[in-house]
């Protein structure tokens, strides 16, 4: 019986503990999801949740729920239990024959008539969750947080803008004083970074921001507006104030201008805008190798570890692979993209991601290759930047190849399947050059040793093709015999092995010996198939090309074993060549079928008549384009200004608006350097009245600007003296 009152009472306990451990949660989870709304940072998110939990934990403590808690608040809440129920918490041997039956009818009661819940609070629970979220949702659409914090900053001093009139003739009353100037900046949310505001005009900004510009003058204007690059924009008057609003998306130069309400018009300096692309995101992979080759029989695991860097984070990176299975026409791709071991962190700016990749789980065979590159995304919108690495290799080896039979009927391909093994050579003997400052003495001349190893490997191939034996071939019992009286050399010469002996070994072509055959004369024009030295597959002129290649590449595998991989190349590059003219040789190539001349008279051949032949003459002179046209005008035009002392016409302001949008374009790189001058030609342009002493610095700052020219060839016409000539005449006479 007790032990059936126990279990009720430790039911009711345990609902009761989980209804208060889900009304923490709801206020921890709710003031979370306004902090993040407020700051959008994740570790405030974090500690808030935690915090807030603890905190009401502390008050609610759902641990002080015990089953004498229970007992209360069933006695309290149901009348039938007689305020009994502790009797349920009491061992059945401590009790008398009357509590032992209250005991039961108590048990009876609970399981049949208890309708009474713990108490909960959930409801209120919820509701502050809800207002919390939807407080946090208006503050996140509105930027009240960025509005507070503006309210609670002391106003920047205003910068001082100086208004000039463009025209001093017009000016009858007071020009209108700016009261206040303010530029508000909004990074793109992607970036965690706080909007600002500030008096300075000339400002940095990263790409997609938001401008905002507001001016404040003491009496009304006409209009006001800003122009940038000859673009003119009308700022809108809202609550006393001009406002405009724009988006940058590239550097540029922009002014303000405003005509009061007598029609004088007033331009203020010219400012700029610089604006910072979002970078990619940066790749680095460890522990991999370009190619990774593996046997059947080992374990086919590529793990390595990839770092991404990112100015402001990171959204996404994944690895694309693709899978080749076949060879030749029956080649088969199958692509898929993997994600990496370790989640990616979004919006994390440095991460260390890492993979391991089970070639045996990729479904892969002996003789598939393995391609993968790795992509991340950075956080940029509405369209991210993407990052890609270079391409990594991994091929599992097969053990089985085939053997092609030539037979009399069956058509033989000439081209060997090694064409590209020497452009690789090359790449490889290259790259270790360019290597060799961080490598070790001993790396440096291992690496040259394997490639020299791999350029003997690849002159054997070729060598089959001439009908050579291959080196590996086993030796004929002939060749191991032992002849008595025959003298062994110990002494050999250590290159002897990678020198190619033209002048040593061919000396017995080069004198006739004693007793000779009488040569025939026609025998260099004969093709000899039953000589083993002529029966090959390529034509005479093929095997010379591929023996002169062979030589090549003797010489090549000679320097890379001597350690002296840059005195290969040369032999490389000539190898390269001649098995690329070997292969051009093969192609067949079709006539073109084109214009068929009409029939040759032949009773006007050869007559030497062209009375009817009419010449025909062509004459063309080419130009470049001239750069910066109006730039160069200008100049010219400040020169007559300031020879003649004349003043600027309404037609050289023109010249020079157009020769400042040109200006602009370049001082868009670099706008320190031709800021000062675009100011002073703007104002020429636009200033009527103007001092001219600024006349040669502007000039100046545009010869400075235009770019150098490219040399051009063009004929010289020289001019000698007599006394030249005489010299050198007298010089081709004693000559």
């Amino acid at each position: 019986m007790t032990a059936s009152g126990n279990k009720i009472l430790l039911k009711f306990k345990n609902h009761w503990r989980l209804k208060l451990w889900l009304e923490i949660f709801f206020y921890a989870i709710g003031s979370a999801i306004l902090i993040y709304f407020m700051f959008h940072n994740i570790i405030f998110c974090a500690t808030a949740f935690i915090v807030v939990g603890i905190v009401v934990f502390v008050f609610i403590n759902p641990q002080k729920i015990d089953l004498q808690e229970v007992s209360k608040y069933i006695d309290q809440h149901l009348s039938s239990a007689e305020y009994s129920t502790s009797l349920l918490l009491l061992p059945q041997e401590h009790l008398s024959g009357v509590a032992k039956l209250q005991q039961y009818k108590i048990i009876k009661e609970l399981n049949e008539n208890l309708r009474i819940k713990p108490p909960d609070r959930l409801i209120r629970g919820a509701i502050v969750l809800v207002l919390l979220v939807l407080i946090g949702f208006l503050v996140h659409q509105f930027d009240l947080m960025n509005i507070l914090s503006e309210s609670n900053q002391p106003e920047a001093p205003s910068e001082q803008i100086v208004f000039t009139p463009t025209d001093s003739t017009s000016v009858k009353t007071p020009a209108p004083i700016l009261e206040s100037l303010l530029l508000k900046i909004k990074y793109p949310g992607y970036t965690g970074l706080k909007s600002f505001q500030t008096s300075e005009m000339d400002v940095k900004v990263i790409e997609g921001s938001k401008l905002s510009w507001e001016m404040k003058f003491d009496t009304d204007v006409a209009s006001v507006t800003m122009e940038s690059i000859g673009s003119s924009y009308p700022m809108n008057f809202s609550e006393g104030k001009y406002k405009r609003t724009s988006t940058a998306s590239s550097s540029g130069f922009y002014s303000f201008k405003f005509i009061d309400k007598q029609g004088a018009s007033y331009v203020s300096e010219l400012y700029s805008i610089e604006v910072q692309k979002d970078q990619k995101p940066v790749l680095e992979i460890k522990n991999i190798k370009q190619f990774t080759s593996f046997s059947f029989d080992q374990n086919k695991n590529l793990a390595f570890n990839t770092l991404i860097t990112d100015d402001f984070g990171v959204t996404n990176a994944y690895i694309v692979a693709t899978v080749s299975k076949g060879s030749g026409e029956s080649v088969k791709f199958r692509e898929e993209k993997l994600n990496f071991d370790t989640g990616v962190v979004v919006g994390g700016r440095r991460q260390n991601l890492s993979k391991n990749i089970n070639l045996d789980l990729m479904k892969m065979e002996p003789g598939d290759e393995l391609y993968f590159y790795i992509e991340a995304l950075d956080q940029k919108q509405p369209k991210p930047n993407i990052s890609r690495s270079e391409t990594f290799f991994a091929v599992i080896k097969d053990t089985i190849t085939d053997q092609f039979a030539v037979e009399g009927t069956m058509g033989v391909d000439l081209m060997p399947d090694y064409f590209r093994s020497q452009r690789q050579l090359i790449i490889d003997t290259e790259k270790l050059l360019k290597d060799k400052a961080k490598l070790i003495t001993q790396q440096f001349k291992f690496k040259s040793n394997e490639l020299g190893f791999d350029q003997k490997v690849l002159r054997l191939k070729y060598a089959e093709f001439m009908g050579d034996e291959s080196e590996f071939a086993s030796a004929t019992p002939e060749s191991v015999e032992t002849h008595e009286g025959e003298e062994e050399h110990d002494d050999e010469d250590p290159l002897a092995a990678y020198t190619h002996k033209h002048d040593t070994e061919n000396e017995h072509n080069l004198v006739a010996e004693e007793g000779a055959k009488e040569e025939d004369p026609l025998e260099e024009y004969l093709h000899n198939h039953e000589d083993p030295e002529e029966s090959t597959l390529f034509t005479q002129s093929l095997k010379s090309k591929l023996r002169q290649a062979l030589n090549e590449m003797w010489d090549a595998e000679l320097y890379l074993r001597l350690y002296q991989p840059k005195k290969s190349l040369p032999y490389q590059y000539r190898a390269l060549k001649l098995i690329q003219e070997i292969k051009n040789s093969a192609r067949i190539y079709v006539h073109r079928i084109g214009f068929d001349p009409a029939p040759i008279k032949e009773d006007k051949r050869l007559t030497g008549k062209i009375k009817e032949v009419s010449g025909f003459q062509k004459s063309e002179e080419l130009s470049q384009p001239v750069v910066y046209p109006f730039i160069r005008k200008a100049i010219f035009k400040l020169e007559h200004l300031i020879q003649n002392k004349e003043a600027v016409s309404d037609n050289d302001r023109k010249l020079f608006e157009k020769a400042g949008n040109e200006l602009a374009t370049i001082a868009i790189e670099n706008p320190g350097k031709y800021l000062k001058t675009l100011q002073q030609l703007k104002q020429i342009a636009e200033i009527k009245g103007i001092s001219t002493s600024v006349l040669p610095e502007v000039q100046r700052g545009l010869f400075l600007a235009i770019p150098e020219a490219n040399p051009n060839p063009i004929k010289k016409e020289k001019v000698n003296s007599d006394i030249n000539q005489l010299l050198l005449k007298e010089l081709e006479i004693n000559d």
